[in-house]
């Protein structure tokens, strides 16, 4: 069943090793952006708006400026001076006249900052900036999708009434006729609320000017090359002239793309002021003010025949996108990778994304997401409205092994994908059938169980161009025999420090534990866009490979020489140079290295000396991965609770590093998919006020709320170094539509449609309580 043509014999590769970086994070001893400090070490806190909209009628910083230990009070106006580049990162291109860190002169969301204060002490910063006075003109807000869509009040009037972006297919005057013949047309509106991205640490900075003109900044971020690269445009100032530090992150998940207004306004003050400034997010802040995510409805349409079979499907899109999103865009990506793993002849959409006084979107760990969610549910809709189980109807739909290379209708080629096989996996593994005499005795009882399937396809690595497209690795054998990679991942969680080092150390052949990895530090190593797209292990992984195999050969180069053997004979092992047939030679890996650093007239003539190689690999623009899963759970018929008995996940993301790290990621995807259907929300009042600013409000899922995971692995290598796919997205992707197909499942004696996100048990008990249970309260 596994294609293992193109993997090599390995040592480190495919084991599960445990993570070089745990040992110092469990034992407190990691080195978070708020763990830094600095001699002269000045403190940043915001003055924000209470308003959602509005005109700063009056804004006076004098008696926060006079309170003792204040250094400086800035405000946008003061920002100016330094003439910022502020701009989107993946459209540099874009209208970017509406940004500026600070609001100058109107608000445009609740905790929209004003003015940033500087001081001695966290506590002085934030007294001090609690006595900015501001007296503003009020507006009503535009705060929820019905409004945005309306344009009525330009959230930024310079901008005039538009949409923030818009997408469509061409004309397709056939896709009605599909429709209308059609033996079958299912409708469905799917609804998601908005999220906060809840990294267990928040955003933080501490900028140090130095008088030399150079600017250090330790930043809580997803890749310090991207965002040095962003800071030296932004201020204007030579990339050599700017270091970013990230050292421990703890976790992103798309909110620490880029530096976004208070960062900027931090760096910015530090700038003005000659000293160095830290800000560190606190809990309330990154609820109210930190970027959010997927807030967002999609109506599907989907035409199938006689026999249950795809014919065509139409979207019609909508997205609020706040007021200062990190990219203004339909997500049009969602609606091209819509057809999934499935055959989907025809495809139709428009796509569109609004303004409103809402703090602005962040990409969220699989932004797409939205495709499977639509498409998922959208199919089990289906089948019970046609009257087959949702599985034989996406047997009859999915893409096969016989069917590879397959253009989607979009565009996309699948190829070496396994998204039939690892649907079967999943159902063998959960016992359909056994489960099914399960409900029905639960049933009987007034209990209701729900079994969910959902299959998908994950776009990875998304080298197709821009910052996205390349990652570099450096590498070097010391002279003593060890190994310094200095490689353009980061981890945010990911432990990238552990598989880098996996790939390196088996690719070179020395032990595992003789290799570091360096990926922290903007000022080593090339420019690299890190975490983003599921990328890493495939543009990472295929740079650091290539770079040890390169460096590989100049060892085995070099040793041929030196020990009188063919190049062809010399192999490493564990750190052991070996020749073939002739153990008497075999010589440590060190002995070796250290000719190639001082003893140089050893050396084949014209050989380089030194042990030291880079190389920056560009993958293919898309690597595909895919997954199933399915989910059990229980819909409490007098509570509206849902708990979630089993889940299983049956993946394929090629090569598996380290199969713990590719559980952990999956996991992780999977709970944030599960908080996502079942509680989390950020919803605001009719004034634009945020309803959930603590974790009493926002509610997460705990230990309590989520089963032990079971895995299920295929092995079908990429066609790209190494034969890595990506799989850090996946299970934020596949686990929403996983977990909404499941509880439909259950309520379906109910006849409900459960397409409106979260289903809180509120909107679960009215659903129950408001509809009739069928006859004979029979599964699909």
């Amino acid at each position: 069943m596994n294609d293992t043509s193109l993997i090599p014999a390995a040592r480190f590769v495919g084991q599960r090793i445990p993570r070089k970086e745990d040992r110092r994070l469990v034992t407190g001893n990691g080195a978070f952006t708020d763990d830094v400090a600095v001699p002269g070490m000045l403190f940043a806190a915001f003055t924000r708006s209470p308003i959602a909209r509005g005109r700063i009628a009056r804004l006076d910083v004098q008696a926060a400026g006079e309170v003792a230990g204040v250094r400086a009070v800035y405000t946008g106006a003061d920002l100016r001076r330094l003439n910022i580049n502020f701009h989107q990162l993946y459209a540099p291109d874009a209208d970017a006249s509406h940004l500026w860190p600070l609001a100058d002169g109107r608000v445009a969301y609740v905790g929209d900052p004003i003015a940033v204060v500087v001081a001695d002490s966290r506590a002085i910063a934030e007294d001090a900036a609690a006595l900015v006075e501001v007296e503003y003109e009020t507006e009503d807000p535009v705060i929820t999708l019905d409004q945005a869509r309306a344009l009525a009040k330009p959230i930024h009037p310079q901008m005039g009434a538009k949409s923030a972006g818009e997408a469509a297919t061409p004309a397709d005057p056939g896709l009605a006729e599909v429709f209308a013949n059609a033996a079958h047309v299912v409708v469905g509106t799917i609804r998601h609320q908005r999220q906060a991205h809840s990294p267990m640490e928040p955003r933080g900075v501490l900028a140090q000017p130095k008088g030399s003109g150079e600017l250090t900044v330790w930043l809580s971020c997803q890749s310090p090359h991207m965002a040095a690269r962003y800071l030296s445009v932004a201020f204007n100032r030579p990339a050599h002239s700017i270091r970013v530090v990230s050292k421990d992150v703890g976790g992103a998940f798309g909110l620490k793309t880029q530096p976004w207004r208070e960062e900027v306004a931090v760096i910015a003050g530090a700038l003005l002021l000659g000293k160095p400034v830290k800000w560190t997010e606190d809990r309330l802040e990154n609820l109210t003010s930190a970027n959010q995510a997927r807030e967002q409805e999609i109506t599907v349409r989907l035409a199938l025949d006689a026999d249950a079979m795809l014919l065509a499907a139409d979207l019609e899109y909508y997205t609020n996108i706040g007021a200062y999103p990190h990219m203004a865009g339909a997500n049009s990506l969602a609606m091209a990778m819509f057809p999934g793993p499935y055959k989907l002849p025809r495809l139709g959409f428009t796509a569109k994304a609004y303004y409103s006084n809402t703090v602005g979107e962040a990409p969220y760990r699989g932004p797409w997401m939205m495709e499977s969610l639509a498409r998922e549910t959208m199919l089990d809709v289906a089948a019970r409205q046609i009257g087959i189980d949702p599985l034989e109807l996406r047997r009859r739909n999915l893409i096969t092994k016989a069917d590879q290379p397959f253009t989607m209708v979009s565009g996309f080629v699948l190829d070496r994908i396994t998204p039939r096989e690892t649907l079967e996996l999943a159902v063998e593994k959960i016992d359909v059938a056994a489960f099914r005499k399960e409900q029905a005795a639960a049933r009987a009882q007034g209990r209701y169980l729900g079994l969910g399937f959902a299959v998908y396809a994950e776009p990875t690595t998304m080298a197709m161009g821009g910052p996205l497209s390349t990652e570099a690795a450096q590498i070097q054998i010391e002279p003593t025999g060890k190994v310094t990679a200095v490689v353009s991942t980061h981890s945010q969680g990911h432990g990238t420090e552990t598989t880098m080092g996996q790939v390196i150390a088996d690719t070179l052949g020395v032990p595992f534990d003789d290799v570091t990895v360096l990926e922290d530090d903007s000022s080593r190593g090339g420019f690299g866009a890190g975490a983003g797209g599921s990328r890493q292990a495939v543009a990472g992984g295929g740079a650091a490979r290539r770079a040890s195999g390169m460096l590989k050969e100049k060892v085995k180069t070099i040793a041929a020489h030196l020990l009188n053997a063919s190049p062809e004979t010399v192999e490493i092992e564990m750190g052991m140079v070996k020749v073939a047939g002739a153990e008497e030679m075999t010589t440590p890996l060190a002995k070796i290295a250290s000719a190639a650093y001082f003893e140089t007239e050893r050396l084949p003539p014209g050989m380089e000396p030194g042990l030291t190689t880079q190389y920056r690999y560009r993958p293919p623009p898309i690597v595909f991965s895919n997954a199933s899963h399915a989910c059990v759970c229980e819909v409490d018929r007098d509570t509206g609770v849902v708990k979630v008995l089993r889940w299983v996940a049956s993946e394929d993301c090629g090569v598996m590093i380290n199969p713990g790290v590719v559980e952990g990621q999956i996991a992780g995807g999977v709970v944030q998919g599960i908080g996502g259907v079942l509680m989390e929300e950020i919803g605001y009042d009719e004034m634009g006020n945020p309803t959930a600013v603590t974790f009493k409000d926002y509610l997460l899922p705990t230990i309590a709320d989520v089963p032990e995971i079971e895995y299920c692995h295929l092995v079908t290598p990429g066609e790209n170094e190494g034969g890595f796919k990506g799989v850090g997205e996946g299970g934020a992707i596949i686990g929403p539509p996983t977990m909404v197909n499941a509880v439909a499942d259950a309520l379906a004696p109910f006849g409900a449609r459960v397409l409106d996100l979260p289903l809180t048990p509120p909107k679960l008990l009215a659903l129950m309580d408001n509809t009739e249970i069928s006859s004979n309260g029979a599964a699909p």
